[in-house]
């Protein structure tokens, strides 16, 4: 009997050493790389449909609703700081004007990123975002650490030459890339090529854009030409994404007109791409497209999509 509960004891030490042992071996990058098959909760400038976008309190609301990614998009300065900020002119949420990469760090630090959304969205407006100062990339990072994931985009990159180095640079300072903590994103397929050459273990996602043509507007293109329109595209097309992005990140309206459909988001899911889809906010939509099975979506609305996936 005591041999019987001997064996037995250590039989089960044995399972649970070697179930460690194989949690073990699933690495942080490799653990965000699976957590991509579950649908994502992405907070698209943070919480920006209650707060400023972009602003620390955009990304503090989207952190304590429990997001998935905190979404930003980079830009570098005149003295080659990484600061986060959508447009590549200044005067639409700020009250300076201007390009973003005329100015220094010290001089973009003076402006005030907050009332113009007071001013936009009374019904929303706060004091406290009075003066919001423009966030740098390390702040972002220092406040929120390991805590959160970021899916950034390289905005413009050329406009912001040196942006991609300079990112990489910073993710790895902070420990990001080894820790799963990071998605990179952009339209431009040569400059994910750049952040991939610099560092191959950042996860990447290709951005498309489909719109009508200029020249037949009964026939969908791609912006920037990476692929196709959709009732073009193959699965050679998606399988060449695939070779260096860990998903696709699409729009699916244009001007009220839908421009991909279920078929196209199986046909990507099938060719190894989740498919991410910008930027949907009201709960109708983010229904509809739950339905038709996407892998996550940009919302400014992370408080509504999170009501609908819990």
């Amino acid at each position: 009997m005591q041999r019987h509960l001997l064996a037995t004891s250590i039989s089960l030490g044995l399972f649970a050493g070697a179930t460690t042992a194989a949690l073990a071996e699933t690495s942080p990058l490799e653990q965000q790389l699976k957590d991509l098959q579950s649908f994502q909760v992405i907070a698209h400038r943070g919480a920006s449909g209650h707060a400023p976008e972009s602003t620390m309190s955009a990304y503090e609301l989207a952190h304590e609703w429990g997001v998935d990614y905190l979404e930003l998009d980079i830009q570098i300065t005149s003295d080659g700081e990484l600061v986060v900020f959508h447009d590549d002119t200044i005067e639409r949420t700020s009250d300076g004007e201007g390009a973003i990469n005329d100015y220094t760090l010290e001089e973009l630090k003076a402006l005030d990123t907050g009332t113009w959304f007071n001013e936009e969205h009374p019904d929303s407006a706060d004091p406290a975002f009075e003066g919001a100062q423009m966030l740098t990339l390390d702040e972002l990072f220092e406040r929120f650490g390991h805590d959160t994931r970021y899916y950034i985009e390289t905005k413009s990159p050329q406009l912001n030459p040196g942006l991609e180095e300079a990112l990489v640079a910073v993710l790895e300072e902070h420990d990001m890339i080894e820790n799963g903590r990071v998605l990179v994103q952009s339209f431009e397929q040569e400059s994910l090529l750049k952040v991939h050459e610099l560092n191959a273990d950042v996860p990447l996602i290709q951005l498309v854009w489909y719109h009508p043509s200029e020249e037949d507007n009964t026939r969908l293109v791609e912006w920037t030409g990476v692929t196709p329109g959709p009732e073009e595209i193959t699965d050679a097309d998606f399988q060449a994404v695939a070779e260096y992005a860990v998903g696709i990140g699409t729009n699916y309206m244009y001007e009220q007109q839908v421009v991909i459909d279920e078929s196209f988001i199986r046909q990507a899911q099938e060719n190894g791409l989740p498919v991410h889809i910008y930027t949907v906010n009201e709960a109708e939509e983010m229904e509809r497209l739950i339905e038709w099975g996407v892998d996550g979506l940009f919302t400014d609305y992370a408080d509504r999509l999170l009501e609908l996936t819990e």
